[in-house]
């Protein structure tokens, strides 16, 4: 098949560089399409998969903006499935289901955030979906009918011990891993569902750093420009060596959600910190079923002062990375691994998707 896969975020590019890899050697001819979205070109260079940016202009701030952009990708993207006669589209945008929808092709959209945080989505793209995979405790809203639900989480296509395995040597090329180090995330939270979310602050992250100095060394990985006094600890790394450093890191917490998921299924403790806490189900199960991590909800009376007592707790832990590997592979031992089981689903769909619907245990086989 001709194989269109469009990425408008770094996470997508972590999620589909394994499956577009899978689906090369099978023979299939893959097509990655991209926006201008932070790192994630830099990511695509350095990777050395072929793709083409549809979007280089800067991103607009405000709705009729972002609204004018997706017309722009979707004109885009409708000349290119035409011109290279595409089979399948698939995706985490909504363009994915538009052109899709528009060209009568084979169209598999990917999510893993509940469809009321993200309303846009549903809204502009549940129409024309027609397939949405998504984790199996996700809220698809009026979308369910569209759904195919899997046990994993997106972050197990590219952090499965099937696919990543934490190399110290490559931490130790920016510094020793014989102290304790902490991970702090500062979320630029300016997507169109972040409007009215609010996160950490410069008050905020003084203060957790005032905490974590005396335990160990302190890294800031950051969307948002830093204030000076910040500087000094941002975390001068490749970006593909993150989630090496992160899998050796004592601690993470941050406003980002992604990098939270990322922490808990490499059994590192994470704390969150912003006002999604409780409205994402892949995010409330790490925390609340497997006990990977802690949501504190940003808007709420005394908020600042629960995460720093977490904190603290934490750091009062004696086995913390013992214990929390323990929680990690008891997770795993429930979760598939999603690039294989996305891999097949797009190389056999349809047909996939009537295999899912009637017998949901067949994707055990992709542990």
């Amino acid at each position: 098949m001709n194989i269109l896969i469009q990425l408008s975020h770094p996470a997508h590019y972590h999620l589909y560089k394994n499956v577009a890899k899978n689906l090369m050697v099978d023979g299939h001819k893959v097509f990655i399409l991209i926006k201008t979205k932070d790192i994630l070109e830099d990511l695509l260079k350095q990777s050395g998969l072929p793709y083409y940016n549809i979007l280089t202009e800067a991103h607009r701030k405000n709705k009729l903006g972002i609204l004018w952009d997706m017309f722009v990708r979707d004109w885009r993207m409708l000349r290119f499935v035409r011109k290279n006669k595409i089979d399948l589209l698939t995706g985490s945008t909504v363009e994915v289901a538009q052109v899709g929808w528009l060209t009568r092709k084979y169209r598999v959209n990917t999510g893993e955030d509940d469809m009321r945080v993200v309303p846009l989505v549903q809204e502009l793209g549940g129409l024309f979906m027609q397939s949405l995979l998504s984790p199996v405790v996700c809220d698809n809203w009026r979308l369910e009918p569209k759904s195919v639900k899997y046990a994993s989480y997106h972050e197990l296509a590219y952090l499965h011990p099937n696919h990543f395995s934490a190399d110290k040597t490559i931490v130790e090329r920016y510094f020793p891993t014989d102290t304790p180090f902490f991970i702090l995330r500062f979320a630029s939270l300016n997507a169109h569902h972040d409007v009215g979310i609010k996160g950490i602050n410069t008050e905020i992250a003084q203060h957790l750093i005032d905490i974590l100095k005396p335990h160990g060394r302190i890294y800031i990985t950051s969307e948002r420009e830093l204030e000076p006094q910040f500087e000094q600890y941002r975390i001068p790394i490749n970006t593909l060596d993150i989630h090496h450093v992160m899998a050796f890191s004592t601690l993470y917490i941050g406003d980002s959600q992604t990098m939270a998921a990322e922490a808990a299924v490499l059994g590192v403790p994470f704390v969150r910190f912003n006002d999604f806490v409780g409205r994402i189900g892949y995010l409330n199960e790490l925390e609340n079923v497997y006990h990977l991590g802690f949501g504190i909800k940003a808007s709420e009376e005394g908020s600042a002062d629960k995460m720093y007592r977490t904190v603290e707790e934490l750091l009062s832990l004696p086995d913390l990375k013992a214990e929390w590997q323990r929680r990690r592979q008891k997770m795993l031992s429930e979760k598939i691994d999603y690039a294989q089981f996305l891999t097949w689903f797009i190389e056999y769909y349809p047909e996939s998707r009537d295999i899912m619907k009637k017998n949901p245990d067949y994707q055990l086989r992709f542990k």
